[in-house]
């Protein structure tokens, strides 16, 4: 999601951009935002080299990022050796400076604080995406040798196109398929607002420096009564406190196992949600001119995206 309303963004001010890709698949979806597809892949360190010959800025927006893996080694892998892979093959190629898209949720804050770019981590992961973000980023930043790296660090992207993650949370809550929620908060960065703070991490981004993209932080039953208030009807929601989501978490998770699928709901999802998520996004607005979207304009825009999709 992120990777594609870059793309966009670059393409609509006339930068020429090519974009690595795994599949064909891939190919014709970058072809279709108006790039130039280049076969590679950053499990590929091969591959990427040859991507990247010529190449003066590099994005590496690629990762993966799940909620209740089925293999967090892999995440692993992709995440950490593949991030390596990238800044080596960047380095290799001459590449003057690399914006690496890391996650807010590596800043680690402790539950109820609110986090920014110098706020000592906890010490110990909500879960196995957090982990593998964390070790991504010091892995990353500690090639800063190699060539120039400039962190961006996006809280939970939303906004149209996305439908899965956070994003089906939100989703389901609409549709009335999650009639239960936890008392909480979170911070939300708009999807163009994430665009525009990679464009000016690329332009103005200090080197060796991250920045925190937040566009605000919101509390659920005030996000629920924004939803209500856009959509124009009650939604269907009980609170129930944390304990008890917890434990029904655990119950889906262990019956989702043992039938062999992957669970929609696990202990990692739901302790995440219970501690919560406040962000400062304030560094990337004063140094790099990061404007941010309100709460109601967001959810009026992704409610807009999710009727016209046929969603709703």
């Amino acid at each position: 999601m992120v990777g594609a309303a870059l793309v966009r963004h670059l393409v609509e001010r006339g930068d020429p951009v090519e974009v690595v890709c795994r599949s064909e698949k891939a190919a014709q979806a970058v072809e279709g935002l108006g790039a130039i597809p280049v076969a590679g892949d950053i499990e590929d360190a091969a591959s990427l080299r040859d991507a990247f010959r010529g190449a003066e800025l590099i994005y590496h927006v690629a990762g993966l990022n799940t909620m209740c893996p089925d293999d967090p080694i892999a995440m692993e892998r992709i995440n950490v050796v593949g991030s390596q892979n990238v800044i080596r093959a960047a380095a290799a190629s001459g590449c003057r400076r690399v914006v690496y898209t890391s996650s807010a949720a590596t800043i680690g804050e402790a539950r109820g604080t609110v986090g920014n770019e110098d706020t000592p981590h906890r010490g110990w992961y909500l879960s196995a995406y957090e982990r593998s973000k964390h070790l991504a980023e010091q892995a990353v930043l500690a090639m800063q040798a190699d060539v120039e790296i400039v962190s961006v660090n996006p809280s939970s992207v939303q906004g149209p196109g996305r439908s899965t993650g956070t994003g089906g949370l939100i989703l389901d809550v609409l549709r009335g398929r999650l009639p239960v929620l936890v008392d909480t908060r979170m911070s939300i960065v708009d999807i163009d607002d994430c665009a525009r703070g990679h464009l000016a991490a690329a332009e103005r981004g200090v080197p060796g420096e991250r920045y925190l993209l937040n566009s605000f932080t919101i509390g659920m039953r005030e996000a629920v009564e924004l939803l209500e208030t856009v959509t124009g009807q009650s939604l269907a929601v009980r609170w129930v406190p944390g304990w008890t989501a917890s434990a029904g978490a655990a119950l889906i998770e262990a019956v989702s196992r043992i039938a062999g699928r992957s669970p929609h709901v696990c202990r990692e999802m739901v302790r995440t949600l219970r501690h919560g998520h406040a962000y400062d996004g304030s560094r990337a607005a004063v140094e790099l001119g990061v404007t941010y979207t309100s709460a109601d304009a967001l959810l009026s825009r992704l409610v807009g995206w999710f009727r016209s999709e046929g969603l709703l």
